[in-house]
């Protein structure tokens, strides 16, 4: 009897464990502002576990997580960059979104004329004559370049996505397009996020795919990027003191774990779980905020 005895003890005293796969988006930037033009802002940082899939800028799905129960964990989803209304400046960057042990980067917020694009997950489109901004290693793309030919145009770069780089100005008065985002299926259906936003000028650029806001032009602001998908904000399109960038949409965490288990989220998240395949989703939502959650 003892040996039973003792194997029921120790089973008791090991925390048991399972895997759960995630998609980690932070909070996209806001469109730089000048006055007459702004480039396009980044997407949040992308991290997805997901087999099959990938995470941004052209990395592997990482590995899923390992978990104890009754551990609670972090869980912040990060706010998108609060859009500006006059002056010249870099859009706000984006707040990291975190579960765990896996942190996504804050996207790049664009620059203003003759200003570079910050760098972020993805990073922000330069103003005139600006480059653009980094990208983190398999979270994003770089941000797209201005250009300037002072006697004739002023263009500027679009804001990297998850997938694929804004791009770079042109030879013309406008705001280049933005990066696109990456598709996901964790939650059952495809959905593309973090797109990059677009730069302004007189015409306005188009936002990447996954969200990323078009960019402004001289009867309309920069367009938001969409919320809870960490897609950048458009650029400045008007001339200052009349018009503004697009804020940044904020991000997203998304969980994957088997049915069997409850996910208790502690107050003041936001948080959706459906149930498919053998598998609970949750959805977790309200930016800015800082909670936990454990499973049992």
């Amino acid at each position: 009897m003892t040996p039973i005895i003792l194997g029921i003890m120790a089973s008791q005293n090991y925390p048991r464990t399972f895997t759960l796969n995630y998609l980690v988006i932070a909070g996209g930037a806001a469109g730089g502002q000048s006055n007459g033009g702004g480039g396009g802002s980044g997407a949040g940082g992308y991290r997805c576990s997901v087999s099959g899939e990938s995470s941004g800028g052209g990395g592997s799905a990482e590995t899923p997580l390992t978990l104890n129960l009754g551990i609670a964990y972090t869980v912040t989803v990060g706010a998108g960059g609060a859009k500006g209304t006059t002056g010249n400046f870099n859009g706000a960057a984006g707040s990291d979104s975190i579960f765990s042990t896996i942190t996504s980067t804050g996207g790049g917020g664009g620059g203003p004329d003759n200003t570079a694009g910050n760098t972020g997950g993805s990073g922000g489109g330069g103003g005139g004559n600006g480059s653009g901004g980094a990208g983190t290693t398999n979270q994003g793309r770089a941000g797209g370049s201005g250009i300037t030919d002072s006697a004739t145009y002023r263009s500027f770069g679009g804001g990297g996505g998850a997938s694929t780089a804004g791009a770079n100005g042109g030879a013309s008065n406008s705001g280049a397009n933005g990066g696109n985002g990456v598709a996901s299926s964790i939650t059952g259906s495809s959905v593309t996020r973090a797109g990059g936003g677009a730069g302004g000028q007189i015409t306005g650029g188009t936002g990447g795919s996954g969200g990323g806001g078009n960019g402004g032009d001289r009867s309309n602001d920069g367009g938001n990027g969409t919320v809870n998908t960490g897609s950048g904000g458009g650029g400045n399109g008007r001339i200052s003191p009349n018009g503004g960038a697009g804020s940044g949409g904020s991000g997203v965490v998304i969980l994957k774990y088997p049915d069997t288990l409850t996910a208790t989220f502690s107050g003041g998240v936001t948080q959706s779980t459906s149930s498919a395949g053998g598998f609970k989703v949750s959805t977790v939502t309200a930016a800015g905020l800082s909670d936990t959650v454990s499973w049992a």
